[in-house]
């Protein structure tokens, strides 16, 4: 009996597998060139390696196969791409918001469907209730808490009293976690820091486990991946990142219980610090998750959507800049000369103002801009997303049925020759107006791009230029682990093997 069952099981496989590869959909999709596919597992035992050997082996398909290529992860196939053409096909359509059900997923355990996984409906109702928390007006109130974090590192390095070598994750990613719970969120982490370690630990872990999840399809079934000890060891860290928002959501939600939600319709954008007399509290900035309370308050929203927007931008708001402050730093401390130039810059801003950045200041800082930008080209913090475009599409002249997984890979995009010249090279004048003059609108997304780019970025600049611009006043920038020895790994957000060191002189002692 049993071995009936069982023969009947392969017979369903095999004859799934036939009409997969031998139907309308299978001859179309082995028309675009890629790997050799075996019968039944299809890619997967190509890609069911470490982290370290799946990014190498994903560069080596880019190249090997420029500028399109699929593979079969078990019965589904990928489309992977990195021309500016068929990139601007894919996610630069108003018609084209589906994210791949592949890669963002697996992240709906963590994320549930907020801004970053949802479609449809659900995304545009969000967005349009979010994107005023990232209007001028907040921008600039926001600019304050970027300005005090940035003296708060500062004040950190120098309370060594020399030149210090830090581990650039675990300094960074606390500056960048404080900075969205004190703009996005109202609440600050200041004196809290075995919490906010603890969340940063489980975000770099959590990453690792869905990056294992997504090359074993057999996984995907929920009840057997909790089952398996990496499914477990997810459990326990989706328990630590719900606990952390939750905990900033209940925080937030008794402020203005105690204020009697007096301050919910006030986002104009002129809210000040200042002291009620009645509750002897403190009334904080307005923040996104405010934006998301009074939402909830006319039934916009419930308090499940607010826990899953919080999740989003709490993971989105801090990983991806902390990501980007490090690249930069440590290029930059490869590149003195560059390095120097920027500093000069900065330190004739800072003298002008006294020392105290604000909008304006911030603004005038281009050639640091630059130089972040440049550092996006390199080592954009999300090297790749993924798309479902909803109706079949022509890619580099291949058909690809709709609703197939078609993967951007915004790393390779950015080092493509056609369109950026010496592409490994560090040069911030690839930013100057002239040399971005008539350059293909969709070789440069680190933020991405279309209807769905990050609402944020304009807020995560701000972020990146002060902080730079704080460090670069104080700080000469020498290398200890070198970019060229770096070991990157396939991951949610640009991650790399070990950790990235870098010596921090003060002025000081340097002169």
């Amino acid at each position: 009996m049993i071995t009936t069952i069982l023969l009947l099981i392969l017979l369903a496989i095999c004859f799934h597998y036939y009409l997969l590869h031998f139907g309308k959909y299978g001859r179309v999709i082995n028309l675009i060139p890629g790997p050799q596919p075996l019968p039944i597992f299809g890619d997967l035992l190509d890609f069911c390696i470490s982290p370290s050997k799946l990014w190498e082996h994903l560069r080596k398909l880019n190249k090997q196969y420029y500028p399109i290529f699929k593979f079969w992860n078990g019965w589904e196939a990928y489309i992977n791409i990195r021309h500016p053409d068929d990139i601007e096909t894919v996610i630069g359509q108003p018609r084209f918001i589906q994210k791949s059900n592949a890669v963002y997923g697996l992240m709906l355990p963590w994320l549930s469907t907020g801004l970053l996984t949802s479609a449809g409906r659900k995304w545009q109702t969000r967005r349009k209730i979010l994107t005023p928390a990232f209007h001028f007006n907040m921008l600039r109130e926001f600019t304050d808490v970027f300005i005090q974090e940035g003296e708060r590192l500062v004040g950190k390095l120098k309370s060594e009293g020399r030149p210090v070598v830090k581990d650039l994750k675990m300094l960074i990613s606390e500056h960048t976690l404080n900075i969205i719970c004190e703009t996005a969120m109202g609440t600050s982490l200041i004196d809290k820091g075995d919490f906010q370690y603890k969340y940063r630990k489980a975000v770099h872990k959590v990453g690792i486990t869905i990056m294992h999840r997504l090359f074993r399809p057999w996984l995907y079934i929920d009840f057997v991946f909790f089952l398996t000890p990496v499914g477990m060891l997810q459990s326990r860290l989706l328990k630590i990142l719900h606990g952390f928002t939750k905990q900033i959501i209940k925080e937030r939600k008794e402020y203005h219980e105690k204020t009697n939600g007096r301050y919910l319709a006030d986002f104009d954008g002129n809210a000040n610090e200042e002291t009620d007399e009645m509750t002897c509290i403190r009334k904080k900035r307005l923040a996104m998750l405010d934006l998301l309370l009074s939402a909830h308050r006319h039934n916009l929203i419930d308090d499940e959507g607010i826990r899953e927007e919080v999740d989003t931008f709490m993971f989105k708001g801090h990983d991806t800049t902390a990501a980007s402050l490090c690249f930069t730093i440590m290029l930059l401390a490869e590149h003195p000369q560059i390095q120097g130039r920027a500093r000069a810059e900065v330190k004739e801003i800072m003298e002008s103002c006294n020392g105290k950045l604000g909008m304006t200041e911030l603004q005038k800082l281009t050639y640091l801009e630059m130089c972040i930008k440049e550092s996006l080209r390199l080592y954009p913090s999300v090297p790749l997303i993924s798309r479902a475009p909803e109706e079949d599409v022509t890619l580099s002249n291949y058909l690809v049925p709709a609703h197939t997984v078609v993967n951007v890979y915004i790393y390779d995009s950015h080092r493509n020759p056609k369109f950026w010249p010496n592409p490994d090279v560090f040069d911030p004048e690839r930013f100057t107006p002239e040399n971005c003059h008539g350059r293909h609108p969709y070789s440069y997304i680190p933020f991405s791009a279309g209807p769905r780019n990050c609402i944020g970025q304009k807020f995560a600049m701000l972020e990146l230029k002060a902080t730079m611009a704080y460090l670069l006043f104080n700080f000469i920038f020498e290398p200890v682990d070198y970019l060229k020895d770096v070991i990157f790994v396939q991951d949610l957000i640009l991650q790399t093997e070990h950790s990235l060191r870098t010596k921090f002189v003060p002025l000081q002692v340097a002169s």
